[in-house]
Protein backbone atom coordinates (compact mmCIF):
# COMPACT_ATOMS: atom_id res chain seq x y z
CA UNK A 1 0.00 0.00 0.00
CA UNK A 2 2.89 2.46 0.82
CA UNK A 3 3.98 1.59 -2.53
CA UNK A 4 1.16 2.61 -4.11
CA UNK A 5 0.96 6.01 -2.58
CA UNK A 6 4.76 6.67 -3.20
CA UNK A 7 4.26 5.93 -6.69
CA UNK A 8 1.35 8.12 -7.12
CA UNK A 9 2.71 11.27 -4.90
CA UNK A 10 6.00 10.55 -7.43
CA UNK A 11 3.84 10.74 -10.39
CA UNK A 12 2.07 13.88 -9.49
CA UNK A 13 5.21 16.05 -8.36
CA UNK A 14 6.34 14.86 -11.93
CA UNK A 15 3.26 16.46 -13.22
CA UNK A 16 3.40 19.50 -11.68
CA UNK A 17 6.88 20.12 -12.59
CA UNK A 18 6.24 19.26 -16.55
CA UNK A 19 3.04 21.66 -16.02
CA UNK A 20 4.84 24.47 -14.43
CA UNK A 21 7.79 24.46 -16.09
CA UNK A 22 5.01 24.54 -19.63
CA UNK A 23 3.96 28.27 -18.32
CA UNK A 24 7.25 30.11 -18.48
CA UNK A 25 6.84 31.11 -22.23
CA UNK A 26 3.11 31.99 -21.12
CA UNK A 27 1.34 35.73 -21.63
CA UNK A 28 -0.17 37.10 -18.14
CA UNK A 29 -3.79 36.27 -20.14
CA UNK A 30 -2.60 32.86 -21.04
CA UNK A 31 -1.83 32.30 -17.74
CA UNK A 32 -5.23 33.14 -16.44
CA UNK A 33 -6.79 31.05 -18.18
CA UNK A 34 -5.01 28.48 -17.47
CA UNK A 35 -5.09 28.90 -13.48
CA UNK A 36 -8.80 29.76 -14.32
CA UNK A 37 -9.60 26.39 -15.91
CA UNK A 38 -7.59 24.34 -13.32
CA UNK A 39 -9.11 26.17 -10.29
CA UNK A 40 -12.70 24.94 -12.03
CA UNK A 41 -11.96 22.07 -12.94
CA UNK A 42 -11.13 20.75 -9.38
CA UNK A 43 -14.00 22.71 -8.18
CA UNK A 44 -16.29 21.34 -10.87
CA UNK A 45 -15.59 17.57 -10.16
CA UNK A 46 -15.92 18.18 -6.69
CA UNK A 47 -19.23 20.00 -7.31
CA UNK A 48 -20.86 18.18 -10.05
CA UNK A 49 -18.48 14.83 -9.99
CA UNK A 50 -17.90 13.02 -13.20
CA UNK A 51 -16.21 14.31 -16.41
CA UNK A 52 -18.86 16.63 -17.40
CA UNK A 53 -18.57 18.47 -13.99
CA UNK A 54 -14.86 18.61 -13.96
CA UNK A 55 -15.19 19.69 -17.96
CA UNK A 56 -18.10 22.47 -17.15
CA UNK A 57 -15.75 23.61 -13.78
CA UNK A 58 -13.05 24.40 -16.61
CA UNK A 59 -14.74 25.71 -19.04
CA UNK A 60 -16.24 28.31 -16.93
CA UNK A 61 -12.89 28.51 -14.70
CA UNK A 62 -11.31 29.67 -18.15
CA UNK A 63 -13.94 32.06 -19.12
CA UNK A 64 -13.68 33.50 -15.73
CA UNK A 65 -9.82 33.68 -15.46
CA UNK A 66 -9.78 36.02 -18.83
CA UNK A 67 -12.02 38.01 -17.50
CA UNK A 68 -9.74 38.48 -14.61
CA UNK A 69 -6.84 39.40 -16.59
CA UNK A 70 -8.08 41.31 -19.01
CA UNK A 71 -6.52 44.56 -19.83
CA UNK A 72 -8.92 47.87 -19.13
Amino acid sequence: MKTTRHYAASALAAAALVILSGCAGMTRQEKGIATGAAIGGVAGAAAGGGVLGTAAGAAVGGVIGNEVVKKK
